[in-house]
């Protein structure tokens, strides 16, 4: 479809004043003044909860979001959400209906604060909690304020939770309906003795759903301050307009891709029973006039084991995909989704049906399905294509005590969380970002090793690992924790088996590995010295997870699979070591199209060696980057002469 027959339908700025005032109950510049006014919100109360909480997985990782929902009788549009945890956004489009649906949104009233947990009722796991409070004015439900926020705890097997080994709904941990936790702007008792009577660390939970509760109020009143002041027909046109714009945004985009059928798969190395099974997430793309079908049919079936996700993280999965691909600059709302359908059958691993099909690793099916869809589309989006990432959190999920028989935990700290993007037609990619769909914090060094009993050693790039290109792919990131005390130690590495992709003619980037080293391997105290990173030191480790060479145990592409699962927790002694290492970002463009200063300039910072300059780019590189970076040199004609060679 052409660009001219998008315009023949009708765009929203195309409207005459009239009938854009008609439409949406104000003129063009208080809807304005209110879509923006509602991102300030929602943006008002994460800050708020950020300031405020008490737990690190939200203080130190910013794990929740914050929505604005319209009324049941506008069928709940959503039209802001927060800059923060992307995972939450697409399924608290749905939450908050589902949730009230299920309460009854007659029984509703002023100082009514509803919760729910269930990953079947409102998406993610068990520990994100969504609290919803509505917004009424003049006795009537004009719509909700939301927050949806990580809890340390949620009981179950593991402390914490997060483990790839939880067989079934009931290990994962108390599953909370849609109920209220406060009442006339007070707790519920039933509510939070049911709630302490299950979970660990309730003395950082009380007090963070306390400030969760506070800044619900918070954004309730911001909301009755702007009905106040623009009128309820105003707010709710308004709603209407943001919603609209993003879905046109979306369509407009979507009409940009050429009518066609677009097909690819990814995956999950293995899930928490065995290793002979090999997850893979199945999409087919059918654009045609505007609209765009994610058909998933083949997609692999619910695993055994707790990495299933449910349908509306994959509903997430598929918009942020395209958001980032077609609409990235347009505002994210319930809109979004207008003109993408999703054909998914139950019982697979991307929905998951309970009670076998336990979710709680929610993201780690997500995020190959994202890549699937990047992988799908490439060729049809060309230049605008985009690579593979690191793709799994790799969280490590420890636990211990203290000799004060305090309990301790950590959680997303000391894993590989953070690593590299791929590149694009832009540049050079991060080599130290969140997966695609979170979009967290980083946590601070100094305050992981305040929390908890470790010291972070390491926290660095791996040189020739980012996927080669006229722009490079991110380079994987290097992490090494001393553990201080005895600890139990949950591993999820889940997608070692395949490299991150690159585009438009770019490379791979490589894989990467988890290891422990007990202390009579190598005990950083005496040895007066960091572990080494070349690959001899491997030998004295315990591989953990990754595809590795089965003598050195260092990473090989070529090598053997080793089993993330085969020790469920690893239980270690004072001062031993964990070392994780993520994939590779994948490139953009031909290599060889790359300028051979940009490859010494790799060289010299660390993320290329001179043998993976001459290797990948056909650069030939002399000097001593170590001790005279600076001092590096390009052999001009060596360097034509093997890219002259290369190009045949």
């Amino acid at each position: 479809m052409t660009r001219e027959t998008v315009v023949e339908r009708g765009l929203i700025r195309d409207l005459p004043d009239d009938e854009f005032e008609q439409r949406y109950q104000c003129d063009r510049f208080t809807a304005t003044v209110l879509a923006n006014r509602f991102r300030y919100i929602v943006q008002h109360m994460c800050t708020g909860l950020l300031t405020t909480a008490f737990s690190l997985i939200l203080r130190d990782w910013y794990d929740f979001a914050a929505t604005i929902t319209g009324p049941p009788k506008k069928r709940y549009p959503v039209p802001a959400v927060s800059n923060s945890l992307v995972l939450f956004l697409g399924p608290m489009t749905d939450a908050v209906r589902n949730m009230v649906e299920e309460y009854g949104p007659e029984r509703l009233k002023p100082g009514d604060v509803l919760a729910c947990n269930d990953p079947y009722r409102i998406g993610t796991h068990v520990n994100d909690v969504c609290f919803t409070r509505p917004v009424f004015h003049d006795d009537e439900l004009v719509g909700f304020a939301s927050l949806q926020a990580h809890m340390l705890d949620m009981g179950g097997i593991v402390p914490a939770g997060f483990s790839a080994f939880k067989k079934d709904v009931y290990e994962n941990g108390l599953v909370i309906p849609p109920q209220l936790y406060f009442e006339n702007d007070e707790p519920v008792k039933s509510a939070f003795a049911q709630l302490f009577a299950n979970v660990r660390m309730g003395e950082n939970i009380y007090p963070d759903i306390q400030s969760i509760f506070q800044n619900l109020k918070l954004g309730e009143g911001l909301l009755m301050e702007t009905i106040d002041r623009y009128g309820l027909e105003a707010y709710l046109g308004a709603t209407d307009y943001a919603c609209d714009i993003a879905g046109e945004t979306m369509r407009e985009a979507i009409h940009d891709l050429p009518d066609g059928t677009y097909e690819a798969e990814d995956g999950i190395d293995a899930d928490g029973i065995d290793d002979s099974e090999e997850y893979k997430i199945k999409v087919s793309i059918n654009v045609r006039g505007g609209r765009a079908e994610v058909d998933l049919s083949g997609t692999s079936r619910q695993a055994r084991t707790c990495i299933n996700s449910g349908y509306l993280d994959t509903k997430m999965g598929v918009a942020v995909a395209f958001k980032f691909l077609l609409d990235p600059t347009s505002p994210f709302t319930s809109g979004s989704f207008r003109d993408i359908d999703i054909v998914l059958p139950e019982g697979t691993v991307t929905a998951a049906l309970p009670p076998e099909g336990a979710v709680f690793l929610y993201w780690e099916p997500a995020m190959p399905l994202l890549h699937a869809i990047f992988r799908a589309l490439r060729d049809a989006l060309g230049e605008n294509a985009v690579g593979g990432d690191f793709c799994c959190l790799n969280i490590h999920n420890a636990n211990g005590v203290l000799p004060d028989g305090r309990p301790w935990v950590t959680m997303a700290q000391c894993g590989g969380e953070h690593g590299p993007w791929a590149a694009t037609k832009v540049g050079d990619a991060d080599s130290y970002m969140v997966f695609y769909e979170a979009n967290n914090i980083d946590p601070a060094t100094e305050a992981i090793e305040a929390d908890i009993p470790v010291v972070l050693l390491r926290k660095e790039y791996v040189a020739d690992t980012g996927g080669p290109g006229s722009n490079r792919g991110g380079a994987a990131l290097l992490k090494d924790s001393l553990w201080l005390l005895d600890t139990e130690h949950h591993a999820m590495p889940l997608h070692f088996k395949r490299p991150s992709f690159g585009v438009h003619g770019g490379g791979e980037g490589r894989t990467g590995g988890v290891w422990t080293w007990e202390p009579e391997k190598f005990d950083v105290t005496k040895e007066h010295d960091l572990l080494g990173v070349g690959s001899e030191v491997y030998e004295k480790a315990t591989p953990v997870g990754g595809v590795l060479d089965p003598k050195t145990n260092a990473p090989d592409p070529d090598g053997e699979y080793y089993y993330f699962g085969r020790v469920p927790a690893w239980q270690t002694k004072p001062k031993a070591i964990f070392r994780y290492i993520t994939n590779g970002g994948g490139g953009w463009g031909d290599p060889l199209e790359r300028e051979p200063e940009r490859a010494m300039r790799d060289v010299r910072d660390g993320y290329m060696t001179i043998d993976g300059a001459r290797e990948q780019y056909k650069v030939v590189v002399s000097g001593d980057p170590e001790h005279d970076p600076e001092g590096l040199e390009i052999d001009q004609e060596e360097t034509e002469r093997l890219r002259s060679a290369a190009r045949g």
